[in-house]
């Protein structure tokens, strides 16, 4: 079955399965919720990335007969339970963090209700989702409030799996990069692309002058040249000579950047080529781009820290089953516990809009009053089985990361290891 997630899953999931339909159990209504039980070490907050792409990868949970053939003859299972997920088609409800929220330790990012066996298939793929999207937009956020309005182009395609490149790329820009390399992602989700020439076309040209007309007859003056392939002085001399004042960019991508661009600002207004942008790129971070703040830079570009979370590949979410048939469960292993019910949130703010803490209440009991200012958090994605129309676009998600990082306090905003931003306040039913 082509696009199906299926088998995207775990083989304990099926087990499971397989063990709920014999016993009678599979039928019981449950409620999963996903959430993170604290921040990557040296985060203060987490922006919810991915949302989408769990709502679609639930549609496309479907086990075809390729999928069934597989699990027979693997003997992942029996008859009846083949049987079962061959007409599986997840028929309950789904609410979350719209995507491009800010969560925090405890939020209730993802909630899944429906019978344990519609729920407990979905763990994996959801998880898989969630904790890499989430992962790559909070990294990217931070590294777009590091540039302060600077763009930045995403290009990590060549350091990861070539299909996390796509989502990486999505989640880059849903974190407020301007552009991305990858053109898959590009046509995959309306995300604009550019890009222009590597070393390798400089190399292959029996002259940098050559390679640089090259390029400038084939893409226009306004294009970008890489002048650091041999002596960055001369590129950019060269490269003046070749495009003119009018030249576009040109992008330094080794050394020591911050010295390196205010070399290049001041030779660049020497040559007359005072609107020529300065591009710089190369293992640069949100650390880097901070330390660049001062500098004569227009542009950055990012690969590696990006597509790999700057350290923090995984948000650490987890799937947990919160409560069965109404009854809230809980598990209460040591560093692994989970707290039982259904959950809502909401968020409080200051007249001013600024955050004060995440409230999450006890979806039963009553809601905490909310002020003028608070904003609930959850909004409704699957209602049963079908996706709920109108679901915030990409665009959207871009705006609501802005709006959430405008409204955190200050130190929040540090890059600096500390406290989560602002505090989660957990709630029983007596205290909502």
């Amino acid at each position: 079955m082509a696009g199906t997630t299926a088998l995207l899953t775990d083989h304990y999931e099926l087990t499971m399965l397989s063990a709920a339909l014999a016993d009678g159990t599979a039928s019981r209504r449950c409620v999963f919720e996903a959430f993170a039980r604290k921040l990557p070490e040296g985060r203060r907050y987490g922006v919810v990335g991915g949302t989408r792409r769990v709502v679609d990868a639930i549609t496309d949970f479907r086990f075809g007969p390729e999928e069934v053939a597989h699990l027979r003859a693997t003997g992942v299972v029996d008859e009846t339970t083949l049987s079962w997920l061959a007409d599986y088609r997840f028929g309950g409800d789904v609410d979350g963090y719209a995507e491009g929220e800010l969560y925090f330790p405890g939020s209730p990012v993802l909630t899944v209700r429906g019978t344990f066996a519609d729920a407990v298939v979905l763990e994996t793929v959801v998880l898989s989702i969630l904790n890499h999207d989430s992962a790559i937009v909070s990294a990217a956020a931070r590294m777009a409030g590091a540039a302060n309005g600077r763009p930045i182009i995403e290009m990590g395609g060549r350091r990861t799996h070539e299909r996390a490149a796509v989502s990486a790329a999505r989640a880059a820009y849903l974190a407020g990069f301007g552009t991305t390399s990858n053109l898959e992602a590009g046509r995959s989700w309306s995300i604009p692309t550019s890009g222009t020439c590597a070393h390798a076309f400089t190399l292959l040209h029996d002259s940098e002058k050559e390679a640089f007309e090259a390029q400038v007859a084939a893409l226009g003056v306004g294009t970008t040249l890489l002048v650091d392939t041999y002596d960055i002085t001369a590129g950019i001399e060269t490269a003046v000579a070749v495009a003119g004042p009018e030249l576009g960019a040109v992008r330094i991508d080794s050394g020591d950047v911050g010295v390196l661009a205010r070399q290049a600002r001041e030779q660049l207004d020497a040559l007359g080529a005072t609107g020529t942008r300065i591009v710089v790129s190369g293992d640069l971070d949100e650390y880097a781009i901070a330390a660049l703040r001062a500098e004569p830079v227009d542009a950055y570009g990012v690969g590696t820290s990006v597509v790999t979370g700057s350290g923090r590949p995984t948000a650490g979410m987890v799937y947990k089953l919160v409560e069965v048939e109404g009854r809230p469960v809980a598990k209460r292993s040591s560093h692994k516990e989970s707290r039982g019910g259904r959950k809502l949130a909401l968020r409080r703010h200051k007249p001013t809009g600024t955050a004060l803490e995440e409230v999450v209440y006890p979806a039963e009991g009553p809601a905490p009053e909310a002020g003028e200012h608070d904003r609930p958090l959850q909004i409704p994605l699957i209602r049963g089985g079908q996706v709920v129309e109108d679901l915030p676009t990409l665009e959207d998600s871009r705006n609501r990361v802005r709006q959430g990082l405008v409204s955190l306090p200050w130190e929040g905003l540090k890059l600096s290891a500390g406290e989560p931003a602002i505090p989660t306040v957990h709630l029983t039913r007596e205290q909502s």
